[in-house]
């Protein structure tokens, strides 16, 4: 994959998990906009059910890490189009280099990590006794700087045009950008959404750096296999050059010496072409 060239405003094809995420956020908006119309006050306490709310969360309400992204009140209309903008440029483009699942692993990756940072800024505040307006998290902010962080550090070199301007920067300063701006919120009053944001974005790096980069389709189990069997292979290679040491160390005592390589198997210094068992 090419981690070099200029990317142009023309958004990719809308389908896979591209498809899947905005018409899930499209139809969660259009929804607290029909329900806030019938009746605002019903709107306003289910929001405040499926928004991250830290206390709430510690006294039970646990499906709030994953509902929260999903939530957009009716009068952030805004703030919602470009949120929504950004996931179809952002998962797009990542989609057509290493698939659906992987992107939408990415994703929550980076969603669960703002919901943790906004918990743990909001646990801290006591113990480091810093002041701390407890806003509630909400939208997809925190997954879209998982996804920038993310091509950030696999297509850094890639230069993308900065809309409305006609300007072109490589991938990685728009996310050093963006990180710029969050700590610099950090000192404001918005600072539990600033650090909750740079969970997100550690997420996606967490996800960027550590995750399978190609294009594979995960069957159900499939990492968790592929680690237990590395797992228990490593095991086994260092059972076998322990014994090999004991081998040695036996073999010795007898009066006699015999050699093993790194990986424990005998060494045969008696034939020219060192032939090796397992």
């Amino acid at each position: 994959m090419a981690r070099t060239g200029s990317r142009s405003i023309v958004f990719p094809d809308f389908r896979g998990a591209t498809r899947w995420l905005i018409l899930v956020n499209l139809a969660s908006y259009f929804l607290f906009m029909l329900l806030s119309l019938a009746s605002s006050g019903l709107a306003a306490l289910l929001m405040s059910k499926l928004m991250f709310i830290p206390d709430s969360f510690l006294h039970g309400e646990l499906w709030q890490p994953v509902t929260y992204s999903f939530i957009h009140p009716p009068d952030v209309l805004l703030g919602t189009v470009l949120e929504l903008l950004s996931l179809w440029f952002l998962v797009g483009f990542l989609e057509s280099f290493h698939g659906a699942n992987w992107v939408m692993s990415l994703y929550a990756v980076s969603v669960l990590g703002t919901a943790a940072a906004g918990l743990a800024i909001y646990a801290g505040r006591g113990t480091l006794g810093y002041s701390l307006l407890p806003l509630p998290l909400y939208g997809c902010f925190g997954g879209i700087f998982g996804l920038l962080v993310a091509i950030a550090a696999l297509y850094g070199d890639m230069q993308f045009t900065l809309f409305p301007l006609p300007i072109s920067i490589k991938a990685r300063y728009i996310a050093v950008i963006y990180l710029l701006v969050a700590l610099a919120l950090l000192y404001g009053q918005e600072r539990m959404l600033a650090f909750a944001q740079l969970g997100g974005a550690l997420g996606g790096l967490f996800w960027a750096r550590l995750a399978p980069r190609q294009r594979i389709s995960f069957k159900p189990g499939f990492a968790f296999s592929e680690r237990w069997y590395g797992m228990r292979n490593r095991y086994y290679r260092w059972k076998r050059r322990r014994a090999a040491r004991k081998f040695e160390v036996y073999m010795r005592r007898q009066g006699r010496t015999v050699k093993f390589d790194g990986q424990g198997r005998l060494i045969d210094e008696d034939q020219d072409d060192k032939k090796r068992w397992n």
